[in-house]
């Protein structure tokens, strides 16, 4: 091979190289692994920020950064220096604020600031959403218990205004034990603030959509199990859902509209709803991210045929075409494995064909106050709903 050839190869690796698109993944916990292998699958370089302890993605990614999702500006100018072409994260709210942060001074894809810092805030969004008139439990937001002026009925809910997981959230009855569950609230908010809210009696739901460019989509609302009172510990998540085709469509409305009152334009959301015994839907929660729990990077493509996951990131790369047609393919869900269900462990010593995966990683059975107490999870795919609890399926 001569010179002219040589130079001529090294000019055409040269350009396929500068082809591949990078895109910045924060965090490289086990939620996150889904998302890498989807990138890689798509032909992207992955650029993964985390701190080392538990980072189990490392090694997956094409560069590795022991840098906390937190430091913005360091990610910011690693992001500049390589020419990241999108920036994103699943499953954590935390990870939201980085990313729009990036994303905003390198002209990527996302949600603005200001919207992401409404869906972090559970009182800057109960705001808005009462502002667009749209149902919202009866609330108080504040740091000091002293000044609740106990004008909202029993029973309430009391959480942290900026937590998830089900972290620090109790029901009360009546003033015994308010000032307890204020202060455990209190323990878990980064602000220091919290909501003391009416409870809403109904059905529990999450939805899960897609946004680009201010238009939205919903992909599918899931059926909700949790451990009830006093934390709500999710126990397990169903899809499609079983509520009828007339409440299915005002959730939809109600979370488009949702969306639109706190100003996300891009990406997938989470939205968290209750539906009372009128059908009227209260929205809940917001969060400017795919649902955890497994939902987004597992549940959603197995009962809607829809790659979630790649949808999500052709948005943060701006390799979006349209939104993706939605049909019912199967149905699927998440048992979580805890002393409330500890009779669920029997599926994890034999085989079944209807479970796609299990994981059993903590021994310890434990009385749930928050999703960090589960010891494991099994997910199912079939062409019915499977009720674990009922029967042997």
């Amino acid at each position: 091979m001569d010179r002219n050839e040589v130079y001529l190869k090294h000019q055409r690796n040269r350009k396929a190289v500068s082809l591949v698109k990078k895109i910045a993944i924060l965090g490289a916990g086990y939620f996150q692994e889904p998302l890498i292998i989807k990138a890689k699958e798509m032909g992207l370089q992955v650029h993964c920020f985390s701190w080392l302890k538990d980072a189990v993605c490392k090694n997956l990614a094409d560069k590795f950064y022991p840098i906390s999702i937190t430091e913005k500006e360091k990610i910011l100018m690693i992001c500049k220096d390589n020419n990241i072409d999108g920036i994103i994260s699943i499953a954590s709210d935390i990870a939201m604020t980085t990313v729009s942060y990036v994303a905003q001074n390198l002209n990527l894809i996302s949600n603005t600031q200001e919207a992401t810092s409404i869906s972090r805030n559970k009182g800057l969004t109960r705001q808005y959403l009462e502002k667009n008139g749209l149902n919202t439990p009866n609330y108080w937001l504040g740091t000091d218990f002293t000044l609740f002026d106990n004008t909202i009925d029993y029973p309430l809910i009391v959480k942290p205004s900026d937590s998830s997981g089900s972290r620090g959230i109790t029901k009360v009855f009546g003033k015994e034990g308010l000032s307890v569950a204020f202060d455990w609230a209190k323990s878990f908010s980064l602000n220091k603030k919290v909501i003391i809210e009416s409870y809403i009696e109904g059905d529990e739901v999450s939805v899960e959509t897609l946004s680009y460019k201010g238009n939205h989509q919903v992909i599918v609302v899931t059926d909700k199990v949790t451990t009830g009172s006093p934390h709500f510990v999710e126990l397990e998540h169903h899809q499609p859902s079983n509520l009828s085709s007339n409440i299915l469509k005002s959730i939809e409305i109600e979370t488009i509209n949702a969306l639109k009152s706190i100003g996300i334009t891009n990406g997938s959301s989470h939205i968290e709803a209750k539906i009372n015994s009128n059908g009227e839907v209260f929205i809940i929660e917001i969060g400017s991210r795919m649902g955890g729990d497994f939902i987004g990077s597992h549940l959603v493509e197995n009962s809607t045929g829809v790659d979630y996951l790649k949808q999500t990131i052709d948005i943060a790369i701006d390799n979006f075409d349209s939104f993706p047609k939605v049909t019912k393919k199967a149905f699927t869900g998440i048992y979580f494995i805890s002393n409330e269900t500890k009779h669920l462990y029997k599926y994890f010593n034999d085989d079944y064909d209807f479970i796609l995966e299990k994981n059993f990683f903590n021994k310890e059975f434990k009385n749930l106050k928050n999703s960090n107490d589960r010891s494991g999870y099994l997910i199912y795919n079939s062409y019915k709903k499977i009720d674990l609890n009922k029967s042997d399926e």
